[in-house]
């Protein structure tokens, strides 16, 4: 099980991405249309630049909601393969059986 340090810096980072998202497209959108007309898109790379580090997605991590864990992790249920595995056994994950033939 992951560290709650660990867990509560992935979700600062989450909130942070969220509350810079529509400034960070705003500056995206603006340095396209510099470009477009020819204009020099410097100052919205500087402010672009001058964001937070983490306010950036690409910083985010994707964790098991359960347990924090970040590897094995399966984006369709949130959480990853081994507490899957347990759920998926004791029927707590609907439509999910064990396949057997």
């Amino acid at each position: 099980m992951a560290r709650e340090s660990i867990k509560a810096r992935e979700r600062k980072r989450e909130r942070m991405v969220a509350k810079y998202a529509q400034k960070r497209e705003d500056l995206r959108l603006k340095i396209k249309e510099a470009i477009k007309a020819g204009e020099d898109p410097t100052e919205y790379y500087v402010a672009l630049d001058k964001l937070p580090k983490n306010a950036s997605p690409i910083r985010l991590h994707n964790r098991c909601k359960v347990t924090g864990r970040p590897k094995g992790y399966m984006r369709k249920f949130g959480i990853c393969r081994n507490v899957f595995r347990e759920m998926a056994s004791e029927g707590k994950i609907p439509g999910i059986t064990k396949s057997s033939w």
